[in-house]
């Protein structure tokens, strides 16, 4: 392994850790968050809650799911990042100026679709954050492709503690789901402000970057997020297909337990994208493979992970939300598996992209859709909540399969089998230890806690992750808080 390419592996670990450490805030400060206004709001206004949010992020990510990673591969290639910083914020506000305009006009026919006349307000409130939303995912992609993990992590840390300072204030000030919506608007807006200080894109220079040839790259990549955001459409789909406002709740309080894949998603993704793109600009193949090799194995080590939440959710569930919230369980043994599907699609995503071949992202995303909308008219009038859930996990797992096959056959990367082996047998020891092992109130945590350590410990003693890696860990760890004094050479 070159130094260069050791750089690189070095630099994307202490960016993913830096990344996951700011983004595991959501942990405490979204389940707070979720907690609290479940509690507060109860059942049928956190269901609308629930229900205006998701249909806000779907709008917002839909808006900047076209120049993510199309940004952070054309500016982790070059080191005249400028020009296409200002086409990538010109795009956004356009983008997302027309997509915010259109969620106020069908405010009012979404409310008659879902049976609910107050959402109309709710969402009109929310398209203020899109834009706002969509700039400042502007910024922070553009610092991915610089390879500024790091500070992309803390701004990510500050939107998160932003978020439940602000929705607990306006809240208590007896605003109710109004008031949760102005919080979150208001922590769009620190995170703008915290990103347009770390990057100033030149905004009024006329840009020098042809926006079609962002525009065509990332057309594929805008319509596989397009695809994977109508696919989560489970929650709308319970209830317009007939479930109540308070179901809706409970199917939103699953949902917001099911986070953590995506968390980490979030936080191996750009990195991989940004050092992958380096790697094969430099024509260091063997080196790219191999980190790619090691994103599609920490699908494998998340699984018992999954295993021990599908196990222990009645408990979470009780623990977390109470007694009222318990139907909510069987609903997140089935998500955090199809949460975890959706981490490898994004792994997939990744690689494709940094490969040059963004078109096989909508290939993998697209036939998702159909699935679920079929599924969906299907078991939701038979199961409700549950039927959505097994709909929305039996898609993404088809599809992570999948997923992993086409980077097999494009790139011949794909996990060991003896990762394979070791991440089944954890496993099924970790949803027996968590399904067995019976504790009620704080132990839960403990219960937790201890299954987690006995899954490393296992990974361990079966040799699952090798020397180098421990090192590096150790290396990434006491150096995250550390100026990366490689950053210039990758």
């Amino acid at each position: 392994m070159s130094q260069v390419s050791a750089r690189a592996s070095r630099h994307m670990m202490r960016g993913t850790l830096s990344i996951f450490l700011a983004e595991v805030l959501i942990l405490p400060t979204g389940l707070i968050t979720a907690v609290f206004l479940a509690r507060r709001l109860g059942p049928i206004d956190y269901g609308l809650f629930a229900l205006v949010s998701r249909l806000a992020l779907w709008a917002e990510w839909s808006g900047t799911a076209a120049f993510g990673q199309a940004t952070v591969k054309f500016v982790g290639q070059t080191s005249d990042w400028e020009p296409i910083g200002a086409t990538v914020v010109r795009l956004h506000l356009m983008v997302a100026g027309g997509i915010a305009a259109l969620l106020w006009l069908l405010s009012s026919p979404l409310s008659l679709l879902f049976k609910e006349p107050v959402i109309a307000n709710y969402l009109k409130l929310f398209a203020i954050d899109v834009p706002i939303f969509s700039l400042a995912c502007a910024n922070s992609n553009i610092l991915v492709g610089r390879g500024y993990f790091k500070e992309r992590a803390q701004i990510s840390a500050c939107r998160w503690i932003a978020r439940l300072v602000l929705i607990v204030f306006f809240v208590e000030l007896g605003l109710s789901v109004k008031g949760a919506i102005i919080g979150s608007i208001g922590a769009s807006v620190v995170e703008l402000l915290i990103s347009w200080l770390y990057i100033r894109p030149p905004v009024f220079s006329k840009p020098a970057f042809s926006a079609r040839r962002l525009w065509g790259f990332g057309a594929p990549l805008f319509m596989s997020r397009l695809s994977q955001q109508i696919f989560r459409l489970d929650l709308f789909a319970l209830k317009v297909l007939g479930g109540t406002t308070a179901q809706v709740g409970f199917y939103g309080a699953a949902l917001n337990l099911s986070i953590p894949p995506g968390i980490v998603s979030k936080s191996v993704s750009p990195p991989l994208l940004s050092t992958l793109s380096r790697l094969l600009g430099r024509a260091d193949e063997s080196q790219a493979k191999e980190i790619g090799t090691n994103a599609l194995r920490s699908v494998i080590w998340l699984l018992p992970f999954a295993a021990m939440t599908a196990g222990a959710a009645s408990g979470i569930v009780r623990f977390i939300f109470g007694q009222q919230y318990l139907p909510a369980a069987p609903i997140l043994a089935l998500l955090i598996f199809a949460a975890l599907g959706l981490y490898t699609i994004q792994m997939a995503i990744a690689i494709v992209t940094a490969l040059g071949r963004p078109a096989w992202a909508f290939r993998l995303s697209g036939p998702m859709v159909p699935l679920a909308v079929v599924g969906h008219l299907i078991l939701i009038p038979w199961l409700g909540g549950v039927g959505a859930a097994i709909v929305t996990t039996s898609v993404a797992c088809l599809a992570a399969l999948a997923s992993v096959f086409i980077v097999y056959r494009i790139w011949r990367v794909f996990p060991p089998v003896k990762t394979l082996l070791k991440g089944s047998l954890c496993s099924g020891l970790a949803f027996a230890l968590a399904v067995f092992l019976s504790v009620s109130g704080y132990m839960i945590i403990f219960k937790l806690v201890a299954i987690m350590l006995v899954i490393l410990l296992i990974f361990l003693l079966l040799g699952e992750f090798t020397p180098t890696e421990i090192a590096w860990i150790r290396s990434t760890i006491g150096r995250t808080a550390v100026a990366d004094e490689d950053l210039d050479v990758i």
